[in-house]
């Protein structure tokens, strides 16, 4: 021990709860949505309730289509397993093993039941990027050096391009082109939005219908690295599987309901567009536009030459 600690690991690493840009994403919106708040109240009758349902509801596809591209949960996997802590140790200590799959890279968290045993903190997670630009081996590398836990480096392992399992290009192929559908998806919920603003209805329908099958194309991206066969990750006598997680799932279900407003609003646009019409506000600026005048005044000078 040199100061207490083992000499290679001379600081203990904490676990991340929140990621920094999922974090600025979650603010962003929830800015727009207060000030929204803030204003609601000026509007009158039954459209206070429309509006408020129109914004809240479009705010959560947007904010949902943006933050799932930092989150690292499209696949997960845990693991409870007894397994050796360092390298060249005997020592075997009780672990749990998480496996945290996204667009951009993996995270490998590893937590210690309890979290203090042989005299350390064992909460760890570690990213390791394999995006556009990023260069995974050396993150692996660096974790070397640093003298990472044998589970984390073990799991990393799993998916560097020297790796057996041969699954690097897969997922980082199918993480940018999911990536890049995702920030089509926000473009064209962008545009329905202004769309929706304006007396053009039906084509914001059709572009929500747009927004949609882009998340689906995402999610059929990322899907694509089940064709792929994935090792084994056998910790002790445990093996870790990895599974859909909850930001695919959530991705499904903004997607569809993404279909389902889009259809709904098309459908309202050839049965009924009066209700249509009301539910965005628009009837009363047509009604203010077409009323009779109650009052007319006349010149008869003109009456009197014109008759």
């Amino acid at each position: 021990l040199f100061d207490g600690v083992y000499p290679f690991y001379p600081q203990q690493r904490k676990a991340a709860v929140f990621d920094i840009s999922a974090i600025i994403v979650i603010v962003v919106f929830l800015a727009l949505a207060c000030s929204f708040l803030l204003i609601i109240p000026g509007i009158r009758g039954r459209a206070r309730l429309y509006w408020t349902l129109r914004i809240l509801l479009s705010l959560f596809m947007g904010v949902v289509i943006v933050l799932v591209q930092f989150t690292g949960d499209w696949e997960t996997g845990w693991v409870q397993a007894n397994t050796s802590y360092k390298s060249f140790s005997p020592v075997q200590v009780n672990t749990d093993i998480g496996l945290h799959i996204g667009l951009a890279g993996v995270n490998v968290t590893l937590r210690g039941n309890p979290v203090n045993q042989i005299n350390e903190t064992i909460n760890y997670n570690e990213h390791f990027p394999w995006n556009f630009g990023a260069d995974y081996d050396r993150s692996y590398n660096e974790g070397l050096k640093k003298g990472l836990p044998s589970p984390i480096l073990y799991v990393a392992e799993k998916f560097s391009m020297q790796s057996p399992c041969a699954v690097h290009r897969q997922y980082r192929i199918a993480g940018h082109y999911a990536s890049a559908m995702l920030w089509v998806a926000f473009c064209t919920w962008i545009i329905s939005n202004i769309l929706f603003s304006m007396p053009v209805l039906v084509y914001g329908g059709y572009m929500f219908l747009v927004t949609g099958a882009f998340m689906i194309f995402s999610l059929l991206s990322f899907s694509t690295v089940r064709n792929s066969p994935m090792c084994l990750i056998q910790i002790g006598t445990r093996t870790l599987h990895v599974a859909y997680g909850g930001s695919f799932w959530l991705m499904l279900a903004i997607g569809l309901l993404c279909f389902v407003v889009g259809i709904t609003i098309v459908a309202m646009h050839h049965l009924n567009l009066d209700l249509l019409k009301t539910f965005f506000d628009l009837r009363e600026d047509e009604a203010e536009e077409y009323q009779e005048m109650p009052e007319v005044f006349i010149n008869p000078h003109f009456m009197n030459k014109g008759l």
